[in-house]
């Protein structure tokens, strides 16, 4: 099999300097057929993708930059592919004898500058690809830009995730393509200098505030409560949210409560802005809230969070997010809370975060983030599903079964509520980390997998402060995280920590490692 892409030769781009894709576990080469540019781009646009490079990105190159022709090295041979990916706004030759003739479109609209009209409208587009031999849509999804820097990172963005769907289609999955709605070009597309410049202010307004605050600074929230939990309301209200007390140079995310043996604790991410390095912490809890010293209970040369707690056969099991040692293993619990074990690796050599498994119709059902290397972090979901905890995990049939930053992400355990599976989804819309979404899952087999968010949560009067992105339960205990502005002189003076009602600790507590941190019980107020 021979791919084309077909693309714009005035508008070569980094991303299109590919000599094969990986379809199926094996590399088909690809062809590039230059055609002429059929419409104007926005004034200065490479001189502007080139300010960016030096300043934004600092001199590193990205899939946006201009790319060299050299035809005799990329020029198509006419009538040999098999498979056409047409990246302009040309009508097909109708006497294409390619068995596949695909275009991806941005918003309904095909070629680079639908996809730069949205950006500077203020958002990513919907990326559908298109069979043009009978006008039907084989993928949809909405990348999310965590990790896109200026225009020209929103377009590589852009573009990589459309690499994605393409090799998930060429490779002969069955696609399940979702219902997208999206909220692109309801405004005005800002000139491109204008959009560049307005980036360039807003990075340098970054770098400051970071030479000033922790950013970002997570904080966890936790309530008892009997009938007015999140699950049944649909939203944040009932009793008064609390947050864990932390030192202020350390910020706790990804709460998983547990009762074993006899004893209540909450695990999660415990992270040193010092460092920039987490590992996983617990703090015993009772029915009046943390009743002892924050323990660390897990640590690795790697990063470490989202440390996913599953009983199965009588132990306890820990599977911690490591995506950037690239692979999911699991840890088993050799002495409550504080000594874990590395027992074995799940699945090895990919990107996949937030782990979580649930057990429905009698398999095992794990869900991830998943990421082919480039493009965002939280917008593409992949399954894997086994009749053991330990596997063998096999792929679902249409992973990735899903690409939408607004419903793709974990957030926290499932619950079975009335007989329904639900799961809690991480809405990146407005940023990563921005909200969650309770998601019904509708279907869920090996081949299968269809869910419909029916709530969206929010920071608001019930969770002042800035971002929302998990949730989890344990008996009448509930727990979820958000974020606020840490100043770093905090981190040294002895007082409470922004957004912190009551005192965050003494200042010994402050000034002690990381092996014992104390967790009071503070009430949350507004950010």
């Amino acid at each position: 099999m021979i791919i084309e892409f077909r693309c714009e030769r005035e508008h070569a781009r980094r991303w299109m300097s590919r000599e094969a894709l990986s379809v199926g576990g094996r590399d088909v080469p690809v062809q590039i057929a230059w055609t002429t540019t059929s419409e104007s781009r926005p004034a200065g646009l490479e001189a502007l993708f080139e300010l960016e490079r030096m300043v934004l990105r600092r001199g590193q190159r990205s899939g946006a930059d201009k790319l060299k022709v050299i035809p005799e090295r990329s020029q198509a041979q006419a009538g040999k592919a098999d498979v056409i990916v047409d990246f302009t706004r040309a009508g097909r030759d109708p006497d294409c004898s390619a068995r596949l003739y695909l275009r991806p479109q941005f918003n309904g609209i095909p070629g680079e500058t639908a996809a730069l009209a949205a950006i500077l409208a203020g958002d990513l587009p919907i990326i559908e690809i298109v069979n043009e031999l009978d006008g039907t849509v084989l993928d949809r999804g909405h990348p999310s830009g965590e990790i896109a820097v200026g225009l020209s990172g929103a377009l590589e963005t852009v573009m990589a995730r459309t690499m994605t769907m393409l090799t998930a289609i060429l490779s002969g999955v069955p696609r399940l393509v979702p219902e997208l709605a999206s909220s692109t070009g309801k405004s005005t597309p800002r000139p491109a200098a204008t959009y560049v410049l307005r980036g360039l202010a807003v990075s340098i307004a970054k770098e400051i505030y970071h030479l000033c605050c922790y950013a970002p600074h997570w904080h966890i929230g936790w309530r008892y409560s009997e009938n007015a939990d999140v699950w049944r309301t649909g939203d944040l209200s009932g009793p008064d949210w609390k947050v864990l007390g932390d030192p202020g140079d350390h910020f706790y995310a990804d709460p998983f409560p547990v009762k074993w043996k006899g004893s209540t604790f909450v695990f999660f991410e415990d992270l040193d802005h010092r460092v920039g390095k987490g590992i996983i912490s617990a703090v015993e809890f009772d029915r009046t809230g943390p009743v002892a010293n924050v323990v660390p209970v897990l640590e690795e040369p790697w990063h470490l969070s989202y440390p996913f707690l599953i009983e199965d056969n009588g132990e306890l099991w820990m599977i911690p997010e490591s995506t950037e040692h690239r692979d999911v293993a699991v840890y088993k619990c050799v002495r409550f809370p504080d000594k874990w074990e590395r027992h074995r690796t799940l699945l090895s050599g990919l990107e996949l975060a937030d782990v979580t498994i649930t057990r429905h119709n009698g398999m095992y059902y794990l869900f991830g983030a998943w990421r082919d290397g480039t493009g965002g972090y939280s917008d593409t979901l992949a399954i894997f599903y086994a009749e053991q905890l330990f596997g063998p995990w096999l792929p679902h049939a249409s992973n990735p079964v899903l690409m939408d930053r607004a419903s793709a992400r974990p957030a926290g355990n499932f619950v079975t509520i009335n007989g329904s599976l639900w799961r809690p989804v991480q809405d990146c819309s407005d940023g990563y980390g921005a909200a969650l979404g309770l998601a019904e899952v509708l279907e869920l087999s090996p081949t299968t997998f269809r869910q419909v968010v029916r709530h969206s949560l929010k920071p608001g009067p019930a969770w002042p402060g800035r971002k929302l992105h998990t949730l989890n339960r344990c008996g009448q205990l509930e727990v979820i995280d958000g974020s606020r502005v840490q100043p770093k002189i905090m981190a040294f003076v002895d007082g409470p920590a922004p957004a912190v009602s009551a005192s965050s600790g003494s200042d010994a507590a402050r000034r002690e490692p990381a092996r014992s941190r104390s967790a009071p019980n503070s009430v949350l107020a507004a950010d």
